[in-house]
């Protein structure tokens, strides 16, 4: 069936590629700015040879070597690159000047990467530029009957936005330097170049301060990078054209910060970090000198520590019940005329903004900082979508959108796909204005997150984000971008992440044995609830501690075996029923799973981690058969007996209804089935 579907979907690149007789970017995630096809193929063998000049630091020798590692994984050729000849090398990279040493902004990321059937060159202005040639080129390698190879091509390319980011919290649930390296290499596949490390919140503080230590000896349970770490970790981003933006969230989100500092809270404490009690929403205290001297010391501390230019403050969500209930909060606000929270908020913001400048950075905050008081050098990150993006460039703010793009609500590819920075309330700003708003951010919130299956709820999904804001904005061919995808996602894999092979992992040990193949049947078409449903269903049972153990912990955010089938489905009722290979295929996926159950009942009987997936998997196989009998009376052009199909209402009904926290995902390419039994011109058996 995986075939039948490419062979559908394989189709050409949007119109704004200047593309020859063929198209070759079908490996391509991002996709490049401008490409032209050419005629030929460049062969990689043992021969193949790499040479640099031009600039030369020691990040281009590291870039060098991570390439050539790649390219053995890929090929398994036993290379030999070394070429005392440059302009005889397979690969010449030529690099005209050097970027910035702590990397910018405003840093050039263009490359031009010419192949022909001769050699290949990698032209770029810094080293950022051949980083991503680099990739590309990986990207671009192919297997045939005589070989690897690439095809010829011209490629122009440049990134849309400059801020090309994603947020990996790890805070919640703490993620080792190992889990978050490989994590970096992912971004560096993609293009992306913006790390936005979520670094305190109120379970865990994870940064070492040797002048405020009881953040991290009473905020962390020990659990905390030291800062030795983060410089090697640092230094591990900057080699990958990777900048790292550290988030301390204040003023709420802070029960971490206040657990060894009671005394810059808003209420009286004492605080600890209880991961499995939510009832203390601690703020800090705006109206106190020494919460900005305390604050003044740990900014001035991490900036330090943290090379890059902008400086992360969360302000998002500050419950202002503490401020409320604190008599004294109460009296200076009165004393200084501030009326709400929302201005006391915007006090504080101001005072931070101020310490954060001292120190040499640039403020950013969540969009609940924006204010009419509020500097304009702050970014502005929107969480709430175009029109809070929009509003802020409107009033001269930089800014940068993560609405839409949160993958830890286990949306489709699809889906974030289809969110544009641009579009909406942006799509009306003035030249001026749009040149405000920086990029954007991917987002991995890790309230379900551990090391295990933080890459599969990360990648390859991040790949299409990273695309919107790379590529074109008119690059937003959905067939394309799921086969291109899909190639991505066997990529990724051989730089070290693991988002396809914990999963076997994880049914195993679920499960207790190694016999898997019903069980993995069964987990390739069901998803994960959607957005907040399974803190929202049964907010008692979920917490920082709650073990994530179960088939929702394992399965992939989006079924690829039901976006498949269902893909399937419509063609085949599309063509009136009469393409019979897709009807033979529709029938065989029908008879495994209609089957399944009857296998799968000794495995999910003697787990108690499987006993919850006996209702999918028996709802599973009940479809399945009326799927059948649809098929059978679609093949025969005849109709089901009068009420047939509204008798099939209430299993289809109750198989949408989430079990075990997952949702079953053939249900409405079978419902389509059953209902197009009513449009057939034969005669009621």
């Amino acid at each position: 069936m995986k075939r039948l579907i490419l062979s559908l979907f394989l189709c050409s690149v949007l119109s704004a590629f200047s593309l020859a007789q063929r198209v070759p970017t079908s490996h391509l995630m991002p996709l490049p700015s401008s490409v032209v096809a050419r005629d030929g193929r460049l062969v990689v063998n043992q021969q193949f040879t790499f040479a640099l000049t031009g600039y030369h630091e020691p990040r281009l020798d590291h870039a060098r070597q991570r390439f050539l590692n790649q390219l053995r994984l890929r090929t398994g050729i036993p290379l030999h690159p070394d070429s005392k000849d440059s302009a005889k090398a397979t690969l010449l990279v030529k690099v005209e000047h050097g970027s910035s040493p702590v990397q910018r902004l405003e840093d050039d990321e263009s490359y031009k990467l010419e192949i022909t059937s001769e050699h290949a060159v990698l032209n770029a202005s810094t080293p950022l530029g051949a980083l991503h040639g680099l990739q590309t080129f990986l990207q671009l390698i192919e297997v045939g009957p005589d070989g690897f190879f690439l095809p010829a091509m011209s490629i122009n390319d440049q990134p849309r936005f400059p801020w090309r980011g994603l947020l990996i919290d790890v805070s919640r649930h703490f993620i080792p330097l190992d889990v978050m390296k490989r994590n970096l290499d992912g971004m560096e596949a993609v293009k992306m170049n913006v790390l936005h490390w979520h670094l305190s919140d109120n379970e865990g503080f994870r940064v070492e301060s040797k002048r405020l230590p009881k953040l991290q000896e009473m905020g962390s349970e020990g659990l905390f990078y030291t800062q030795a770490e983060i410089k090697d970790f640092l230094e591990y981003a900057h080699d990958r054209g990777i900048r790292v933006v550290p988030e301390f969230d204040i003023p709420g989100h802070s029960r971490s910060w206040v657990v060894g500092y009671p005394e810059i809270a808003s209420g009286p404490g004492p605080y600890r970090v209880e991961r499995t009690d939510y009832s203390q929403d601690p703020i800090l205290d705006p109206t106190q000198e020494r919460t900005y001297k305390f604050l003044d010391t740990f900014i001035g501390e991490m900036a330090g520590l943290f090379p890059d230019a902008y400086f992360h403050i969360g302000g998002d969500e500050v419950d202002g019940k503490q401020w409320d209930a604190n008599p004294k909060i109460q009296e200076y606000m009165r004393t200084h005329t501030i009326k709400n929270n929302a201005d006391l908020q915007s006090y504080f913001n101001a005072r931070l903004q101020k310490i954060v400048e001292k120190h040499g950075k640039i403020m950013v905050g969540w969009d609940e900082v924006l204010h009419p008081e509020l500097p304009k050098s702050v970014v502005v990150q929107s969480w709430r979508g175009q029109k809070s993006l929009a509003a802020a460039a409107k009033d001269g703010y930089r800014g940068i959108l993560s609405y839409g793009y949160y993958l830890d609500l286990m949306w489709t590819a699809a889906r974030h796909y289809a969110i544009e920075p641009m579009s909406d309330d942006a799509a009306n700003l003035t030249e001026e204005e749009k040149k405000r708003i920086l990029g954007g951010e991917a987002c991995m919130w890790a309230e379900f997150i551990t090391p295990e299956n933080i890459d599969s709820r990360i990648w390859p999904r991040a790949g299409v984000v990273a695309e919107r804001f790379w590529s074109p904005q008119n690059v937003t061919d959905v067939p394309s971008m799921y086969s291109r995808m899909n190639d991505l996602g066997r990529q990724l894999e051989y730089l070290g992440l693991t988002h396809v092979s914990n999963y076997s992992a994880s049914l195993k040990r679920m499960s207790g044995t190694d016999d898997v193949a019903e069980l993995r049947a069964l987990g390739e078409v069901v998803e994960p609830v959607k957005d907040y449903t399974r803190m929202d269903t049964a907010p008692a049972l979920v917490n920082a501690s709650t073990p994530l153990n179960r088939m929702v912990d394992a399965v992939e955010p989006e079924s690829e075996e039901a976006r498949e089938f269902s893909l399937l489905v419509d063609e085949y009722i599309k063509g009136r029923f009469s393409d019979f290979r897709a009807a033979s295929q529709i029938r065989s996926q029908l008879e495994q799973w209609k089957s399944l159950d009857p296998q799968l009942e000794p495995t999910l009987e003697k787990s108690y981690l499987m006993k919850e997936l006996r209702p999918i998997s028996q709802n599973l196989s009940a479809l399945a058969a009326v799927g059948l009998q649809a098929l059978d009376y679609l093949q025969n052009g005849s109709r089901p007996a009068q009420g047939w199909a509204s008798s099939q209402a209430g299993l289809i009904n109750n198989s949408r209804k989430a079990n075990a926290d997952l949702m079953l995902m053939v249900v409405s390419p079978i419902e389509k089935l059953v209902a197009a039994t009513g449009n057939q011109q034969g005669s009621t058996p």
